[in-house]
């Protein structure tokens, strides 16, 4: 078999999940490392174009990649009432976030489709990478901003203030956690494979879990805020009983954040089961 390539993200939840498989503490046999370590809209690009075997993935992202990827039900990130953070200087009203520019990680994110579903026009996006955006709105340089990650909780270092948690807003609206993100497997990679890799990224939770001691110092490494009470609050908002497996609940809500994004026009038709069952 060839090298399976793995991409995750920096954000905190991803690497604590992910440590003791990149370190090797986990076995998965074929597995290249080091892994491949990006911000999460470079993982939504790369997995549309097909070059990695595994990634995190933003599930508004996944109706794109349905046909050959197949969605693994561990590693997932889900808000309970909390998500991304629309974010602005000063004091926005309901009118003007019809009007103003918004700074998105990226136009595959949970974070744009949310802002979608809310009624601001694609044309009010504006891609940015996810960890300059607090510093762009503060200085001005655009009228909001959407904070992921880690940075969604050094909002106050940048004197910034929250407009929308769209966490919140999607419970209100459906009743659902909201899913943020995803890993996704090659279909072609076969049944066997696919468990395999399941396997191996529960055995590195539980080891996460059970030893954080062990990971943290990687956890900071690659975090792009080093405050350790945001990655911490991070990891504790984030890996949560969805991470180590989906229940109908979760499943159900990825169901209707694919139904959702469907209704804008832009998923292509696909009948293959989303879920590694």
């Amino acid at each position: 078999m060839p090298l399976l390539h793995l991409g995750f993200s920096s954000c905190p939840n991803d690497t604590f999940i992910f440590a003791a498989l990149a370190a090797g503490w986990i076995a998965l046999p074929n597995l290249h490392r080091p892994p491949l370590i990006a911000d999460v809209e470079t993982l939504n690009r790369l997995v549309v174009a097909e070059s990695l075997d595994i990634s995190k993935l933003s599930l508004a992202a996944y109706g794109q990649v349905r046909e050959k990827y197949v969605l693994l039900t561990c590693g997932a990130a889900l808000g309970h009432g909390q998500g991304p953070l629309l974010v602005s200087r000063v004091p926005l009203a309901a009118a003007d976030l019809q009007r103003v520019r918004v700074a998105v990680p990226g136009l595959l994110t949970t974070a744009a489709l949310l802002l979608r579903l809310h009624g601001l026009r694609a044309e009010q996006l504006l891609v940015m990478p996810f960890d300059r955006i607090p510093a762009a709105v503060k200085e001005g340089r655009i009228e909001a901003g959407v904070v992921i990650h880690e940075s969604r909780f050094a909002c106050s270092r940048y004197g910034l203030l929250p407009q929308l948690d769209l966490g919140a807003w999607w419970l209100e609206r459906t009743g659902l956690p909201l899913p943020l993100g995803g890993i996704v497997a090659r279909r072609a990679l076969g049944r066997k494979t696919l468990e395999a890799i399941a396997a191996a990224i529960r055995a590195s939770l539980d080891l996460a879990l059970a030893e954080p001691e062990r990971v943290l110092p990687y956890v900071r490494e690659q975090a792009r805020e080093q405050d350790a009470e945001a990655i911490k609050s991070h990891i504790r908002l984030f890996v949560n009983r969805d991470t180590w497996g989906l229940d109908a609940m979760g499943k159900a809500a990825i169901l209707t954040l694919l139904e959702q994004a469907g209704e804008l026009g832009e998923l292509p038709d696909c009948c293959q089961p989303v879920f590694l069952d």
